[in-house]
């Protein structure tokens, strides 16, 4: 049967963009504000502190990993922060080599070591895709996380041929062992919260093993084996969304990963993903993308 996180991992289609090593000590801070680009990182040794905007300050401390899918404003800052005068401002990293960056006082004895990355996804539903992902991952103690980001640390420096091939599947199980690592009761809603519940999680592989299947809340519950009233309330507190509103965002995600493909017709993703008549599917597709299938597929070829 299908596996929902990874088709999602997959479809959101990562690809490499920054690693960096980092040392620093002392008082220092890195602000960013990369909106909807993807954070990770390791803590290797120290601790130091996270501000996301909208959320709590967290401690990370060696041994922890971070990801974050889709940044808003955020800071890492050592435990105690400068204070925000100009005597104190925080000074700009120092690359003291390839990839390799220094944070705080020159002087300072450095205390922490970490690994820190960027990506981005390609895929076009993107949003749609993340809104299913926690907005915070936290793991502690899973050294399999730590070791992963040492692998795309050292393919990021390493001119070896098939390097974006292989950056792009250790980003992928980069992120699906984080996410898997984090599916636990307190996780926010979202994919991972509905595959924790059993009853939910057995809808949600129907959904994505069958998505050509007429799809009602009635049968999802059957599928679930919960009443439509009891099915529809706990799948909208756990996913976030209406079970319906998730089949057709769903399907609309993989009619364009269908139509991206050469040699597909219109008619052709409409089967694929439940829609009897070409007309029907373009109707629905042009709606929830704002075009019709055609021009879509259109545009891609034309890239």
């Amino acid at each position: 049967m299908t596996d929902p996180l990874s088709q999602v991992v997959s479809l959101l289609r990562p690809e490499p963009d920054i690693s960096k090593r980092i040392v620093a000590g002392g008082r220092w801070r890195v602000t960013r504000s990369d909106a909807g680009r993807p954070f990770y990182g390791a803590i290797l040794e120290g601790r130091c502190r996270l501000d996301v905007a909208g959320g709590a300050p967290v401690v990370l401390e060696a041994g922890d990993f971070i990801l974050v899918p889709a940044a808003r404003a955020f800071a890492v800052s050592s435990l105690e922060p400068p204070a925000n005068t100009p005597l104190e401002a925080p000074a700009a990293p120092v690359e003291t080599s390839p990839g390799l960056f220094r944070l705080g006082p020159e002087h300072a004895e450095p205390d922490i070591r970490m690994l820190v990355g960027h990506c981005t996804f390609a895929s076009d539903d993107a949003g749609l895709l993340v809104s299913l992902l926690p907005d915070q991952v936290h793991v502690r103690g899973e050294p399999r996380l730590s070791a992963l980001m040492a692998f795309v640390d050292d393919e990021t420096r390493a001119g070896r041929p098939g390097r974006e091939a292989v950056l792009t599947r250790l980003l992928e199980v980069l992120l699906i062992e984080a996410l898997r690592s984090a599916a636990g009761p307190s996780a926010s809603a979202g994919l991972l919260r509905g595959l924790r519940d059993d009853h939910l999680a057995a809808a949600l592989r129907c959904i994505h093993d069958r998505p050509a299947q007429t799809w009602t809340v009635g049968a999802l519950a059957r599928e679930a084996a919960l009443s439509r009233s009891a099915f529809f309330d706990r799948f909208q507190r756990a996913v976030g969304v209406a079970p319906m509103a998730y089949v057709t965002g769903w399907r609309m995600a993989l009619a364009k990963a269908f139509l991206r493909r050469d040699g597909i017709t219109v008619a052709e993703a409409a089967g694929r993903v439940g829609y009897s008549s070409a007309g029907t599917f373009s109707a629905a597709f042009r709606r929830h993308v704002g075009m019709p299938p055609a021009l879509y597929a259109r545009r891609l070829r034309e890239e």
